[in-house]
């Protein structure tokens, strides 16, 4: 499942996708899934209405999470996750991930929902300093999804010391993690990126002929 970022759509995120790669993220064994968030009031752009995950008091990773927005799409996307278990896929075969604000969600409905998936993915992204998601791990003692993480060095919007910090906590708190900082990537895909990413996504979810040569 892939989550994009603020103010966008599933189906502009798979554009982009194919831009920076010259080609669609595709796999013959796995379906990729692009929800479009809801339209809803984004205080950091003065109460405007924007397609966003959740809302934010400030884009800063040093102020409370708005929880109320958070939870409420974490049982939307929920109910995703329960009607692909519902078709026959195996949860540990899903993997839920996204781009800025996608991958915050993205964290928020593995780490405190279902652990049980398969893996994460953070593009872009980063927890508060307080989220809660520290709160749901520290009461965990199971094992956890691994995370995959890409960061560039240049993004003015959200720092690249916020993702690092992020990568530090979680894996303080027992989650395994692979962190690729990008130098002079600004806030924005590359094909370097998600080269890396489908590498990731294929050591977790191997195709028939890749389980059997394991």
């Amino acid at each position: 499942m892939q989550l994009r970022c603020t103010g966008d759509s599933g189906k502009r995120l798979q554009r982009w996708i194919k831009e920076v790669l010259n080609q669609d993220l595709v796999f013959q064994h796995i379906r990729i899934i692009y929800p479009t968030a809801p339209a809803r009031p984004y205080t950091p752009m003065k109460g405007g209405i924007s397609n966003v995950w959740f809302d934010r008091f400030k884009i800063s990773n040093d102020c409370p999470e708005h929880l109320e927005s958070i939870d409420g799409m974490c049982q939307v996307l929920t109910d995703l996750i329960d009607d692909e278990v519902k078709s026959g896929i195996k949860k540990n075969r899903i993997l839920v991930g996204g781009f800025s604000m996608g991958g915050c969600m993205a964290m928020h409905l593995a780490y405190r929902s279902h652990q049980d998936v398969g893996g994460v993915f953070a593009l872009s992204s980063f927890l508060n300093k307080t989220s809660a998601v520290y709160q749901a791990l520290q009461k965990s003692d199971g094992v956890l999804p691994e995370l995959f993480q890409c960061h560039g060095t240049a993004d003015e919007l959200v720092l690249h010391s916020w993702a690092e910090e992020t990568n530090s906590m979680l894996k303080s708190l027992g989650v395994s993690t692979k962190f690729h900082s990008l130098p002079g990537l600004d806030h924005e895909l590359s094909k370097e990126e998600l080269e890396k990413l489908k590498s990731w996504i294929l050591t977790k979810l191997p195709g028939e002929i890749e389980r059997q040569n394991e």
